[in-house]
């Protein structure tokens, strides 16, 4: 159990496990930010107990999602945020694990029951305005049928406003604001975290990268730091169809437990989350070599209320042997 005056860890478990489960909204405290970790496994294979990054983030109103890997839009639906309301989306980097899921969000966000009726506005790196240009070019046929032929739907709601961004403010709207920062994930230039900032409270989420510096200089003084992790010996001992170099390629772009301690242990986080992770029961003990702090591994379908307080809501988790790692 996590020990701090500060914070206040709420544990809310439901009947199903988060393959299964569907969440009933609870109401958010005023000026205060919500995350719900929609996705936090780590890499292209297919997990399913735990599906790729997203992370939403409500705050002033406004709906902030992160990264758009595989299983988003059913993670949304779990987290009941309907798909029409995800209208504001924030790229990490461009490898296919954080935007596999864009097109569902794209097309069934437009085309459900609730039919978006204004544009899908994404952030990203450079390339994210060309991968929506594409993307429309190859749905052209479903989007001309459903607009121009068929059902009529919004013609204003299948547009896509796509931005490449440099660092710094990209977004800011009803008190929030949104920072992108660079990080290092190797030769994938550009990638980004981000910072989100409202009413005096604040979550950065890393992205994939290796330790950055730049990364604890803009996340400094935030309420709550999302990062990623990769194990390495794990890697090495469960990938047998990857070659050694593949394995170590991949290791030299990521941060391991004990280097995401040390950031942790930089920034001074007043609750520093896991997310982007491999199946391991060596990333708490790792990690507390290098920090002492608060301390969660994400799952999906976790919940961050950041206010006066911290309030993490957990769902049950699919089987056991998930939840030996979670401490």
């Amino acid at each position: 159990m996590l020990k701090s005056p500060i914070l206040t860890i709420v544990f809310a478990f439901l009947l199903a496990a988060p393959g299964l489960a569907q969440s009933t909204p609870q109401p958010q405290p005023e000026k205060s930010i919500r995350v719900t970790l929609l996705g936090t496994a780590s890499g292209p294979p297919v997990r399913l107990n735990r599906y790729q990054m997203s992370t939403l983030v409500e705050a002033g109103g406004e709906r902030l999602l992160f990264d758009c890997g595989r299983g988003t839009l059913l993670r949304l639906a779990q987290a009941g945020v309907p798909p029409d309301q995800a209208n504001k989306l924030f790229i990490t980097h461009l490898h296919s694990d954080h935007i596999v899921d864009i097109p569902d969000l794209y097309l069934s966000g437009w085309a459900s029951r609730a039919q978006r009726s204004h544009p899908l506005e994404i952030w990203g790196p450079l390339g994210t305005r060309a991968m929506m240009e594409n993307l429309q070019k190859a749905f052209a046929f479903d989007i001309h049928i459903r607009r121009d032929v068929d059902e009529h739907f919004s013609a204003a709601g299948i547009k896509a406003i796509p931005h490449d961004i440099k660092q710094g403010v990209v977004f800011e709207k009803n008190g929030v604001k949104v920072t992108a920062f660079l990080v290092d994930h190797g030769p994938v230039k550009p990638a980004f975290g981000y910072r989100v900032d409202y009413a005096g409270h604040s979550v950065a989420i890393s992205g994939d990268t290796r330790p950055s510096d730049n990364l604890v200089r803009y996340s400094k003084g935030v309420d709550v730091l999302i990062h990623e992790t990769l194990d390495p010996e794990n890697l090495r001992s469960g990938v047998g169809h990857l070659r050694p170099e593949q394995i170590q390629a991949i290791i030299n772009h990521h941060t391991s437990p004990e280097q995401a301690g040390e950031i942790f242990t930089r920034v001074k986080p007043r609750l520093a989350v896991y997310s982007h992770y491999p199946d391991s029961a060596n990333l708490v003990p790792a990690t507390r070599k290098t920090y002492s702090g608060p301390l969660e591994v994400g799952q999906d379908l976790m919940t961050i209320t950041i206010g006066e307080e911290i309030a993490v809501g957990r769902v049950a988790p699919p089987n056991a042997d998930a939840d030996k790692q979670r401490r």
